[in-house]
């Protein structure tokens, strides 16, 4: 069974980018607002889920998605465990992260001066991580 999940959202910071200078490696991450779900109320929660992108992609990132802007993304469902201090205490934790493979900018593009313009936008990582961008 594949790990797949895709998920349409609102980013909720500008994406910002982590360099490995001995491996020459890159991740851009960011946070995408989701609805969360309930089928016994109509309290809307949202759900935060943080995004990983890798070299390339990650580039791609930097330069098309910006906060407020709606995407779908897709990728793979990870888990990632780090350590954090509650109380005096140090305690492991693990959350969810989604490792991009691929994004669809959706809707209108966010702009500061009131217009707003429709753009639509698919980036993926094709065969031997090179980037495929499809504007329609």
């Amino acid at each position: 069974m594949n790990n797949t999940i895709l998920v349409i959202g609102y980013v909720g910071q500008n994406p910002h980018s982590i360099s490995f200078g001995d491996t020459g490696n890159k991740v851009v991450k960011f946070s995408v607002a989701v609805k969360e779900f309930s089928a016994n109320t109509d309290d809307n929660k949202t759900l935060w889920l943080d995004v990983d992108a890798w070299n390339g992609l990650g580039d791609r990132v930097l330069k098309a998605i910006t906060k407020g802007r709606e995407v779908a993304i897709h990728g793979r469902l990870a888990l990632s465990t780090f350590s954090k201090e509650v109380n005096g205490v140090q305690v492991e934790m693990t959350k969810p992260v989604i490792k991009l493979t691929s994004f669809h900018l959706c809707g209108k593009k966010p702009s500061t001066n009131g217009d707003a313009d429709s753009e639509h936008t698919e980036v993926s990582a094709g065969k031997k991580g090179r980037l495929a961008a499809v504007k329609g």
